[in-house]
């Protein structure tokens, strides 16, 4: 008497026979779907659930830990391509620098702020509701021929950006080094609004001093040596000093005290449940607190109404 043999298949091609089961589930493979384990073979669907099982590594603030700075990368490259924008329409830093007051006269020139103003100007800035310029003066730089330092101040910001995001990121990770970036570019043009509020103001600066102020505090927080880190903060903070005379000092103060306060609040948050809710916390409170001082400026800047 002749016993027919069962003919076993791949559990996702049907049509294919096998011999091979998956360790963990047991089901028959064909050697399309074998991935190879430590001991035999597993199918596609227990590598996806044994992989989805390991636990992620994570930064010191809970970040996603990546060997790439990829935000920094990318932050680098809009400035650049906005700056090569900048060239082909220079009308573009006037229309989204940081302004807090100003006005636009009838023959197109820009001119101080009144609260008053005569017939025929009319209000530019955030006294006019334009409050994205808030963000957006950060991805701005001075034109080749303007101002101290021309086509060099996109360069030193970006040259200080490469150096010092190259070493912040991977301290935090993607998501909070870019909300870090951020608030301290915002930081920075907050201040710039309530201590020179009719100054047009442009360049990363700002954040690129609260990603300086992050990596002090990160080093201090893992331990680090702190002697080149002090030279560096030093350096930054003479820098600081000796540029306030042709560049804007309120927008470099305000983004190291926001970047500073970010940075406190996400590597001295609970290593715990809670320290999700604890950095997302105090990045909001940051926000509020520099929406309110934005307003209350702006109250006073048009008495208390809209500037007509």
């Amino acid at each position: 008497m002749d016993s027919e043999s069962t003919v076993t298949t791949c559990y996702r091609h049907p049509g294919v026979a096998c011999h091979v089961r998956c360790i963990r589930c047991e089901r028959y493979i064909c050697p399309d779907c074998m991935r190879e384990a430590a001991v035999g073979h597993q199918c596609p669907g227990c590598v996806k659930e044994g992989a989805r099982s390991v636990r992620q590594a994570r930064t010191l603030v809970g970040g996603r830990v990546s060997a790439v700075p990829v935000v920094t990368y990318v932050l680098i490259a809009v400035n650049v391509l906005v700056y090569g924008a900048e060239l082909v329409r220079p009308e573009i830093v006037d229309r989204f620098a940081m302004l807090g007051a100003g006005l636009t006269g009838p023959d197109g020139g820009h001119y101080l702020w009144t609260d008053r103003y005569p017939e025929g100007f009319r209000p530019e800035g955030l006294v006019d509701g334009e409050w994205y310029r808030l963000l957006t003066g950060a991805f701005l730089h001075l034109p080749p021929a303007e101002g101290t330092f021309g086509v060099f101040h996109i360069v030193m910001n970006m040259v200080a950006l490469w150096n010092l995001g190259r070493l912040v990121e991977p301290m935090l990770g993607r998501v909070h080094y870019l909300s870090l970036y951020l608030l301290s570019a915002l930081g920075g043009s907050v201040l710039v609004l309530l201590l020179a509020p009719e100054d047009s103001v442009v360049g990363a600066s700002g954040a690129v001093f609260g990603v300086g102020a992050a990596y002090y505090v990160m080093a201090r927080r893992v331990g680090v040596d702190m002697s080149t880190v002090n030279r560096f903060m030093a350096g930054l903070l003479v820098w600081l000093v000796l540029s306030a005379a042709v560049t804007s000092w309120e927008g470099h103060l305000g983004g190291l005290l926001a970047g500073g306060a970010v940075a406190l609040a996400f590597a001295y948050a609970p290593r715990d449940g809670r320290r999700t809710a604890v950095q997302v916390g105090a990045c909001a409170g940051l926000v509020v607190l520099l929406a309110a001082a934005a307003a209350i400026r702006m109250s006073e800047l048009t008495g208390g109404g809209v500037p007509q």
